[in-house]
């Protein structure tokens, strides 16, 4: 424990001093030796002494932190029942190496005083898992929860100082691993995740999403290392510094890999890298390290160059956010729309929705909401004759697979809460808490544990207030008793309660003044249901517009209402444009000049008594509108409904379609068409890698219902093309070749899938029986590149005529000149395009 509290002291150093992690591994250890597939954490057992002297080389070089050679060391790698290679014997003995290092360095005479008189310490490295979390890939959220926790657990029995969870590429599985290290440690945690050129994860993720959602699930520091040389981070720094309440971490490769003699070499020097490393500091990092390709030379000039600099102070921001896989919504002067419909108060095709377990009704209404320009979908299904728990997170995880906007969890089902909040990928809203007591000692562990925006009801055990300033304290009262569990005010915003004037004529003078006081007296943000001022009135519509254009006005930050209604969206959008939060009124020029197409109905359909103007229509199927939601009057239904990701509704127009066309029409003309739509989304990053593969899942299933057609009649699905894709040996991770193999395969073509640490004579063979033209490599790991740079070579020597394509993390074309392949490709959808040409 003594050791943890010193761990916990460098990073208060981090908040306004520099602290320097150490470089590379892996590509210390090629050079020393690591044979391809030759898995590096073995070498903790075998060569404790090359692993030790990499250790003293980066303390020399002055690194406080060493990372332990664990960067894949995982119960999928390391079975229990291993008698050499064990989980704990490989983890223990990477932290021993380390701590070893640290001892003699520590205790060498020899040692610069500027090294003795620092403080070092070991973090547990923890790498990805190199598979995709469901719904995208095949591995559930609490396996990967699990298979993390077995890691951390180890590491912490062993003595590590801190846990270092690195090169995420996936927010979900960042999440899984964090749970993971909190959940069975008390040590601090450093996580830092891998962007792409064009600043987003592989999932989507941009670093402020990254960050308000890390540091909500309680992360010591964020940061980025990895895929990128240190000039292409600049803008991931300087966004990660200005929304972190932490320090900052950055650790970039030595530049891009290239291969010169059968080895990997990057093309960024020491000094070149210290000059880059120099500007990163001055941007606000204060946790600074290498990655893939830097050396203790690296380490050395980074070091010796960033302590000539002052450091930036790491300061509390203030930002009230809340955020999905993808990005975040900002609560500031621009009012938040909160989307109601997903809600079976007074809706009774919902209430049957839900009791059916009719998903498509349910993402209808979200596709519909999110058209009609909603930033944030309420999710509540709360029914008393159904399971609420599990609604509520296979709800949440259908509509995170197809919706890419924020939600917010509405429950009074703690057990349903927690649950939500668990599998919720991203940073939600969280409804509601309110001046109760034991409704705070119920809700407030959990918006702890998982981080959320609380929406706060000034309601306590007296029941509602009758004046403003009462609501005021209650709200008072609520941040008080936040903080006590570390809950800061910015993640805190108060629903004054608008209670119908009908009943009451009194209440939205109360409910107004309330939201004022709220903003003036605790500088608080605001939050209402809109819509329940005018319950019992005729033409309810045109009352909730004049209240919300009041609420607005009165410092209104999020409305939960209807964005279908007319009226309501008029209020918002000349609200906004008035108040010079629509930049150049483009939004409301937009609204204004495309008015059938915005307005969910016409106005003279709006608001009966009783109730409020419905949202475009449901019927137990996605409607049209939903379907339509973004796309042209000149997409078919089915193409529309597979660039939604919509599964269910694509087999079902499928079954439609073949009734008038025969297959061939609907593949050529309907299916492929809305592939490449949306591959050439995702090329031009409008569109992300969930999208992507949603939309081929709902592909899969239109093409399995005409494969049953076909199979009835006794044909089959005419097919392109083999093609054979592999991990290569020594390489775990395979997200990329399975990407690659369920967008080919929706292309028809047959792919022969080897798997990941693949032997070369594997590949080989496989290439020479079955008369292969492609081949796809995959390898995530630098240490993993040279079998790549083999399978080729045997390839060749076999005299097989196939091309080769290779893509990774790791990989460019230079570098895949070197090595001998065809082709880099830098995302799946590319290799689709060289497929085509390779079989034209």
């Amino acid at each position: 424990m003594a050791k943890a509290v010193l761990a916990k002291d460098i990073f208060k150093k981090a908040y306004s001093d520099f602290v320097f992690i150490d470089g590379g591994c892996g590509s210390i250890l090629q050079a020393q030796g690591l044979q391809p597939g030759e898995l590096p954490e073995t070498w903790n057992i075998l060569h404790p002494e090359i692993i030790q002297k990499m250790h003293r080389d980066y303390l020399l070089a002055g690194a406080n932190i060493l990372t332990s050679n664990t960067f894949g060391a995982n119960i999928n790698k390391f079975q229990p029942g291993d008698i050499k290679f064990s989980l704990d014997a490989v983890i223990g003995a990477a932290i021993k190496n380390a701590r070893q290092a640290i001892a003699d360095v520590e205790s060498d005479p020899a040692t610069p005083e500027i090294v003795r008189n620092q403080p070092h310490f070991v973090a547990l490295d923890i790498g990805p898992l190199g598979k995709l979390l469901k719904p995208l890939g095949d591995l559930d959220f609490e396996d990967a929860v699990k298979i993390f926790s077995y890691t951390v657990k180890i590491g912490a029995k062993h003595g590590a100082d801190l846990v270092l969870i690195e090169t995420m590429n996936d927010l979900h599985e960042a999440k899984a691993a964090l749970l993971a290290a909190k959940e069975n440690c008390e040590l601090p945690v450093l996580i830092t995740t891998a962007y792409d050129e064009s600043e987003k994860l592989l999932t989507g993720a941009d670093p402020m999403t990254v960050v308000a959602t890390m540091e909500g699930l309680g992360a010591d520091a964020v940061g980025v290392n990895c895929s990128l040389g240190p000039d292409q981070m600049f803008g991931i720094v300087e966004q990660l510094a200005r929304y972190a309440s932490v320090p900052v971490v950055v650790s970039p490769n030595a530049g891009l890999p290239r291969s010169e003699g059968g080895k990997t070499v990057y093309d960024v020097a020491p000094a070149d890298f210290a000059a880059s490393m120099e500007k990163i500091a001055d941007l606000g990092a204060t946790m600074l390290g290498g990655c893939c390709g830097t050396t203790p030379a690296h380490i050395k000039a980074m070091s010796d160059a960033v302590r000539t600099h002052k450091a930036h102070e790491v300061t509390p921001k203030n930002d009230t956010i809340i955020t999905s896989y993808t990005h975040s919504v900002i609560f500031d002067k621009k009012p938040v729309l909160i989307g109601e419909r997903i809600n079976p108060t007074g809706k009774k095709k919902f209430k049957e929705a839900l009791r059916n377990r009719d998903m498509d009704y349910i993402l209808g209404e979200a596709l519909t909401q999110k058209e009609k320009k909603a930033d944030v979908l309420d999710v509540n299904v709360g029914l008393p004759e159904i399971d609420e728990p599990q609604m509520m997170i296979d709800v949440v995880k259908e509509l995170q697979a197809v919706i890419d906007l924020p939600l917010q969890i509405d429950t009074t089902n703690p057990v349903a809460m927690e649950k939500a909040l668990r599998i919720y990928n991203g940073k939600p809203m969280i409804n509601s808490v309110n001046g109760k007591e034991e409704i705070m000692k119920e809700i407030f562990p959990l918006a702890k544990k998982y981080g959320g925006l609380i929406v706060a009801l000034t309601i306590d055990e007296s029941g509602i207030p009758e004046t403003a300033q009462g609501r005021v304290e209650i709200a008072r009262k609520i941040y008080a008793r936040a903080a006590e569990y570390g809950i800061k005010p910015k993640d805190i915003i108060i629903d004054p309660l608008a209670m119908s004037i009908s009943s009451d004529p009194q209440s939205a003078i109360t409910t107004l003044d309330a939201l004022r006081l709220i903003k003036e007296q605790l500088n608080g943000k605001t939050s209402l249901g809109v819509s329940n001022i005018s319950f019992g009135l005729p033409q309810r519509d045109f009352v909730n517009a004049s209240f919300f254009t009041m609420a607005m006005h009165n410092g209104l930050n999020a409305g939960i209402m209807n964005p279908g209604s007319l009226e309501m969206m008029k209020a918002y959008y000349t609200y906004c444009a008035l108040l010079a939060v629509d930049q150049n009124c483009a939004n409301y020029i937009d609204f204004a000049t495309n008015l059938p197409a915005t307005v969910a109905a016409p106005v003279a359909a709006a608001g009966s008594a009783g109730g409020s103007a419905p949202a475009a229509a449901g019927s137990g199927a996605v409607s049209a509108a939903a379907v339509s939601a973004g796309g042209s009057a000149n997409t078919s239904e089915l193409i529309e409904a597979i660039k939604r990701g919509l599964k269910d509704r694509a087999a079902a127009l499928t079954g439609e379609y073949l009734k008038s066309k025969d297959a061939l029409q609907i593949i050529d003309g309907e299916l492929i068409p809305a592939l490449d739509i949306v591959g050439k989304g995702f090329e031009k990053k409008t569109v992300f890698l969930p999208q992507l593969l949603m939309a081929a899942e709902a592909a899969s299933a239109a093409f399995g219902v005409i494969k049953q057609t076909l199979a009835a009649a006794g044909g089959d699905q005419q097919k392109k093309g083999k093609i054979v894709l592999a991990t290569v040996k020594g390489d775990i991770h395979d997200i990329g070749k399975n990407i690659v193999k369920v967008l080919l395969e929706n292309y028809a073509y047959d792919v022969i899938d080897l798997g990941k640490d693949v032997d070369p004579q594997l590949i080989v063979e496989t290439v020479q029986r079955e008369n292969i033209r492609l081949v796809g490599l995959s390898a995530l790991m630098t240490t993993t590149v040279p079998a790549m740079e083999e399978t080729i070579k045997l390839l060749r020597e076999a005299g097989s005529p196939a091309k080769v394509v290779v893509g990774g993390a790791v990989m460019t074309q230079n570098y895949a000149d070197m090595i001998g392949a065809d082709k880099y490709c830098h995302d799946a959808m590319e290799t689709v395009r060289y497929a085509e040409e390779i079989f034209a």
